[in-house]
This record gives C-alpha cells, structure tokens and sequence, in this order.
C-alpha cells in the first residue's frame, strides 16, 4: 500500500508539474534588495495575450497597482529568446504572436521601502503590502510577486520558492517536497495563489490545535524582543472563543498568522493592521508595542480577519467571486463584509465572556462618535459601490464604524421581530447554508435573499432607509430598545486643530504631530487653511519634544479666544517637505461628548432584548 501510494503521489505530482504554471520565487541570490521570479508556462492556446499584476485584490478596496514594483521583465521563448511586447500600463504588458511564449522573467522590488514616499502614489497598506530583506525577513503576500495572463487565471500553479536552509515560511499551504533548500506548493488557480501568502524568516513559531482547527503563528521580531510563544495562551483562547461563536459556520481546519513586527532599523511602515485570506491573515505591528497592547490588536484585529472566513471569503456576491485583478469591480455590501465582521469581532468578545458590557457599550458609543467624521447621508451601497473613486475612497474607513453600527441596529431589528429567536448572526448562518464560497449571490439581490432566509419582509424597509438611503440611522431609537441611553455632555471650549484630539498621532522622524485622513478639522484649522496631511512641527516657535510633550500640551491650553496664533507646518510638495507658516486668530471649538450607558430602571421587554443580543441566548 505504502509503495502504491507514494508512486500514485509522484504520478499526480508530474501531470501537475505538467499542466501548470510553474512559478520559482528566489530568496537566495536577491540582489539589490530585489527578488527574481520566473513563470514557465504551459503552450500558449492564444497568439495574443495580455500579462497582469494586480490592480488591487480583494480585502484592500484600494487602487494599489503592483505592477509598478516589476522592474526587468522579460518575455521569453523556448530557445531563450527575448519576444516583442508592449506596456499597456503599471500592470499590464501585451504580446502578439505569443505562440511561443514559454518563460517570463523579473525582478520584485519590496512596497515596505516605499511607504513614506507618497509624493507618486498612495502607500500600499502594509498587511497587503511586500517586504525584502535579505538575511532577515521576506514578507510574500503573493500578488506582489506573482502575475497571471488572461484567460490563464483557472490553470494550476507551481510555486517553489528556493530558501536558505535556515529560514522557514509560515504559511497555510503545504510543502510538497522534503527538501531544506525549496519549499513547493501546488495551488489550484490564481485566485488561490493571491489567497496564499508567505513569510519566510528565521525559524520562529508556534502550532496548536483550537476548537479542532489546526493553528500557526509565525513572528519575526527583529530585534527578537518577542517569540511566538509569547502570544500562545491570549491567542488559543481567542480562537477558541470564535469558533463557539461560529459554531457550524466555520470549517477551516488550519489557519495561519503571519505576524510581522516593525523595528525601528528597518523599513518606516505605517500601515498597521491586518489583512484576511481563506485560511491566514497576515499582520503588521509596531515591535515598540507592549505585550498587552500586542495581545488586545490580536484579540481586535486578528479576530477581525478571521471572521471573514464567514463574509465575504465564503458568502459573497459575483463580483468578488469572479474578481477581475485588472479592472475591479466593486460590490455594493462593505457594510456586511467590513460592517458586519467588524460588529462579529466585537459581538463575540461580550458574548464569549472575552470583555464585560461596560467595555463592550464603550466600544459601540466610539464608533458612533467616529462614525460623525463621514457623511451619514451618503447611501452605503453606493459608496461601496464607488469606494476605489476619489470622491468615494475617503469614505471607506467607516464601513469600520458606521457599517458595524448598521449590523447592530439589524441586529436589535432581528431580535425585536422575532421576539428574541433571531438576530444577524442567524441571519448569516442562514446565508452561508443557502450560497457559499462556490455559489455567489447577486450583488443587487441581496437584501431580497435576506429577506428569503430570515422570513421578515421589514428588514427590506430598514435597508432601503439607512443601507441603500440617505437617511441617517436613528442609534438612540434602536440602543433604548435593548436598554441602553444616550448622554450628552458639552466639553470646556479647547484649541486644537481637529475635532476630537486623541486622534492625534506622533511622527518620529520629523518630530511632528500627524492627524488621521478621517479627522474632522477644528473651526481654527479650516480658518488657516490647515491641511489635514499637514504635520505641526510648532506653535508659536515651540517645537514638539516628544520626551517633555505635556510641556507642549500645556501651552497650548493657554491660548484664549481671539489670540494671535502662528502654527508652522511640513507640508507636501512633490517628494518635498515645504517648512510654512500659518497664521490666524484663534478659535477655540466646545465639543458635545456623547457617551452610553444602561438605563437604571429597565422594563421587561428591554431587559430581555438586552440579555438576548449581549449574551446571544435566546
């Protein structure tokens, strides 16, 4: 049996090899910081082809052209010689009379190094982003490094990727062969090779099983302050959690996190977060953060990813099953794939005994307060629709707040109609078991299904009021149902430059003080022709000392109404800072804190919601 299976194996393994697209990945001989990849392909069907990089991929809603990341590409026939094409644009290269094509050649550049360079293009997010440093880390999220030809995307690839012999890749995938030097994975289509990423480093990870998934996390900390280890116990319990939470509607059985941590010697990144596949997420965190701080993100952010293995990775509408990398189209439901995994990520914690109510309604009443930084008039589908349009795009952040504050009100919706018996994770459930990751629904007929599967025709007027409509959503109408209050309370009137100042963030390298792109300008801001990408580097010549910063803070609360104020700032220009001085009298601004807490004195009706939607019981 042994030696039948083993020669079975080796069979399928050279029809594969065959019939694929195999692709090698060099980390060994990187030069220059950049990686060699080359693409052999099986006989072209077609004399004129098109070649892609990615234009964005899904998870990112963002324009990111990686294509711009190639450098000395190279179409070759079997002889080894070089064929005729053209460059359409960053991402796309042209062939005619592609015959003979049977080997394409390049070179990878890293986005890393190129995150504080914005004067071209936008940053790529640092979760979906690319990193080579040679001797210490390869962050491979595949679509950076791999390209696919039309009409090719459902063709088998090959990927071996040569290592040094001391490096390990955390990674879902499987090692096909035993070697120290090459690692070799089979995957279906490309579709699966964009859903794979990779990170190769000095060993250091952990395995374990949780709620009988298979679980590995892979962390490359580069000044080693940390160790896989020392993440085990906060992540199985998350895990565990998550997959009560779940219940049937996950099935994986391994997932992988690839958690890279940013130091302060390596590339200046700014993206942190985390990014979701079927099977991993790969995260980006700052090396300076303590272990709580570490611990809590996993608990947020990973858990987060890894509730869209639910939504949009196994239920979702046709535009992201057939995901066009070249030209993207965009869904009209962010507030269900980010809205509502984003509420899941928060919901399970209260319900699986991760937090208590008190953190749980602080978190809702935050994203109400910054769910006030966007329009709440503009329909969400047709945001989602737009979101890679530059009119449309500074509006994607609050799919995290208002989308989620949408699953909530659902959610009460749910509860209240069905007397308890159904609130949106039912009603997901019931989504998952009528399509799946095989079978996308329409994207225009959504709330129709939902409709169908929750068997309540009311939701149809909730999602064409405050979904699809422009009427905001009315937080204190649904929270008292389940007895939770609203209290507003007026603020001393204080100087600043934005609305809310804890959105304030630090620059180290410039010693100055950034904002948020999502920040709302304080009155005085918008009265000096503050930009919102302007950095403070002073306020009436005093420069921000980050080690005696509250020496700043304090005298900026000396400032009164109507004082003469001049506020120097690094402003853009190009692939320049400009050093300018804004000057203007000063506006001091009052801001009306909202805050919710439970109602004192509850009536039964309430008391039982609320136990229903905090605890899931029903």
């Amino acid at each position: 049996m042994k030696k039948i299976a083993l020669s079975l194996s080796v069979l399928a393994t050279v029809l594969v090899s065959a019939q694929s697209i195999k692709t090698n990945i060099d980390l060994v001989n990187v030069k220059d910081d950049k990686v060699a990849v080359t693409m052999e392909f099986p006989k072209m069907k077609s004399g004129d082809i098109k070649f892609h990089f990615p234009k964005t991929v899904p998870g990112t809603y963002s324009v990111d052209d990686y294509g711009r990341f190639i450098e000395g590409i190279k179409f070759l026939d079997n002889k080894g010689k070089e064929l005729t094409f053209t460059k359409v644009n960053d991402n796309t290269y042209s062939l005619k009379n592609a015959q003979n094509l049977t080997k394409i050649t390049y070179f990878v550049n890293d986005s890393f190094d190129d995150e504080m360079d914005t004067s071209k293009h936008k940053a790529v997010f640092s979760p979906s982003g690319t990193d080579i440093e040679q001797g210490k880390v390869y962050m491979i999220n595949t679509h950076g490094f791999i390209g696919y030809i039309d009409n090719m995307q459902d063709v088998p690839y090959q990927l071996v990727v040569q290592k040094p012999t001391d490096f390990y890749g955390t990674t879902a995938l499987v090692d096909q062969d035993k070697s120290e030097s090459t690692d070799t994975y089979v995957l279906a289509n490309y579709a699966k090779v964009t859903d794979s990423p990779l990170m190769y480093t000095k060993p250091d990870y952990i395995t374990f099983n949780a709620g009988g998934m298979d679980l590995v996390l892979g962390v490359y900390s580069p000044t080693g302050k940390y160790k896989a280890a020392d993440f085990k116990e906060n992540l199985e319990k998350m895990v565990v959690a998550q997959k009560k939470f779940l219940g049937d509607m996950n099935t994986n059985k391994k997932y992988a996190i690839l958690l890279y941590l940013s130091g302060t010697d390596g590339p200046q990144i700014k993206g942190f977060g985390a990014l979701e596949h079927h099977e991993s997420t790969s995260v980006v965190l700052p090396e300076m953060m303590p272990k709580d701080a570490i611990d809590k993100t996993i608990t947020d952010v990973v858990s987060h990813e890894f509730f869209h293995t639910v939504n949009p990775l196994k239920t979702h509408s046709e535009e992201i099953h057939n995901f066009d990398y070249a030209d993207p189209k965009m869904s009209q439901h962010l507030w269900m794939y980010e809205g509502g995994t984003e509420y899941f990520a928060n919901l399970f914690q209260i319900q699986e005994g991760l937090i208590d109510k008190n953190e749980f309604l602080k978190r809702i009443s935050e994203k109400i307060t910054n769910s006030k930084n966007y329009d709440d008039t503009m329909p969400f589908t047709v945001m989602s629709k737009n979101v890679l349009l530059d009119q449309y795009k500074d509006q994607y952040r609050n799919v995290y707040e208002k989308g989620t504050l949408l699953a909530m009100c659902l959610d009460i919706e749910l509860r209240k109609l069905s007397n308890g018996e159904m609130g949106y994770r039912d009603m997901i459930r019931k989504l998952s078991q009528r399509f799946g990751e095989n079978k996308p629904f329409k994207d225009d007929k959504l709330i129709d299904e939902l409709v169908t599967v929750t068997g309540y025709p009311q939701i149809k007027d909730f999602y064409n009021k405050y979904i699809a409509g422009s009427q905001p959503t009315p937080y204190a109408e649904y929270l008292s149902q389940v007895g939770v209050e609203i209290s507003k309370q007026e603020t001393p009137p204080i100087f600043w430059l934005i609305k809310d100042p804890n959105q304030t963030g630090y620059n180290e390298k410039n010693n100055t003080f950034v904002f948020d792109e999502s920040s709302a300008l304080s009155p005085f801001a918008k009265s000096i022709g503050f930009k919102i990408t302007d950095e403070v580097f002073a306020l009436d010549g005093k420069t921000i000392d980050i080690k005696n910063v509250q020496a700043f803070i304090n005298y900026s609360k000396t400032i009164k109404e109507g004082q003469n104020v001049t506020l120097t700032v690094l402003r853009k220009n190009g692939d320049k800072m400009d050093k300018i001085d804004l000057k203007g009298k000063a506006i001091l601004d009052k801001l009306t804190m909202e805050t919710l807490q439970y109602k004192a004195n509850l009536t039964p009706a309430e008391k039982k919601l609320q136990d229903q939607w905090l605890t899931g019981k029903k």
